[in-house]
């Protein structure tokens, strides 16, 4: 197929771009600017792209560069992974603002892209928007950007219905791995690195971590099922489904197993509980424990080279 991956320099976005190449589809990637701009991660991505899928720099979702790419392109599958993440634990979040931006001109381009030949769309969803995946009752957004994800998906709903074009939501949890943002993972192995002992503040919140190669796989297989299916077709791929303390503690048993550091974990006792305890996705990714570990290889591999 001839797909239209958007958000391909996030890190999600990246290994998604690059699942979708292994299956063999021809992938066209908009970037929101020019890769000669991008820092840190989010380069190395950009580079890492580069002879695997086509970018097109400066071309937003929706702005007037991608409406002519689409006028000009014919396209089997729109994939649309970007979004205004900003700083996303915010209050402040600009839920409107982001909302628009998600969605902009949403009803042309599905115009544009059906009348030259589109046959679906996929969305990414967040586990964390309201009504996704299981946990404690009410499912409540974790955050105004939580909130800002599930409007997204009902507008989508809504214009692809409107529309008549299948749609797929994809709904993502907490993926890790490599050239993720540094946040957990990277703070555990510096802390390691020091020789100091990492604190867990919430250990006791229930999260579902998943490794973000097997993540990549389950949206290429997912994506393929979309063009000529049914109205609306969900998958929330779920992996390590324990507390954030087990998950810490898991993630300290296979850095020692690959590194000569000791990865002390102090768990502490949570005071904490603004977010929901539990939130979890509901379909579970299988793997062998070859595969299971060859992930784990490469990330703290990885990991470790680059903090």
């Amino acid at each position: 197929m001839k797909i239209l991956l958007t958000g391909a320099s996030s890190f999600t976005g990246y290994w998604f771009a690059k699942a979708l190449a292994a299956a063999g589809h021809e992938v066209t990637a908009p970037l929101r600017g020019a890769p000669a701009r991008y820092e840190g991660a989010r380069a190395q991505r950009v580079r890492g792209l580069a002879g695997e899928v086509r970018l097109v720099p400066e071309c937003p979702f929706g702005a007037a560069p991608f409406l002519a790419l689409i006028g000009a392109e014919n396209f089997d599958l729109l994939c649309h992974h970007a979004a205004e993440v900003g700083d996303y634990r915010s209050p402040d979040f600009d839920v409107a603002g982001a909302l628009a931006t998600n969605t902009r001109a949403l009803r042309p381009v599905l115009d544009t892209m059906v009348g030259r030949g589109l046959a679906g769309v996929v969305l990414t969803g967040s586990v964390f928007a309201p009504d996704e995946g299981a946990g404690e009752t009410p499912l409540r957004a974790f955050s105004p950007y939580g909130l800002s994800k599930g409007l997204t998906a009902a507008v989508f709903r809504y214009r692809c219905g409107e529309i008549g074009v299948p749609l797929g939501h994809f709904v993502i949890a907490n993926p890790f791995g490599p050239l993720e943002e540094p946040r957990f993972g990277a703070y555990l192995l510096r802390t390691w690195r020091e020789g100091k002992t990492a604190e867990v503040r919430t250990p006791r919140y229930v999260r579902d971590n998943v490794p973000v190669r097997a993540l990549a796989e389950a949206y290429a297989g997912f994506a393929a099922k979309i063009p000529g299916g049914a109205a609306e077709t969900r998958l929330g791929p779920s992996f390590y489904v324990e507390t954030q303390g087990a998950f810490a503690e898991r993630f300290a048993r296979e850095t020692r197993a690959r590194s000569k550091l000791a990865c002390a974990l102090d768990l502490a006792e949570q005071s904490d509980f603004s977010e929901p305890m539990v939130r979890i996705n509901t379909d579970p990714i299988r793997l062998s424990a070859a595969a299971e570990a060859a992930l784990w290889d490469e990330y703290i591999e990885t990991a470790l080279a680059g903090v």
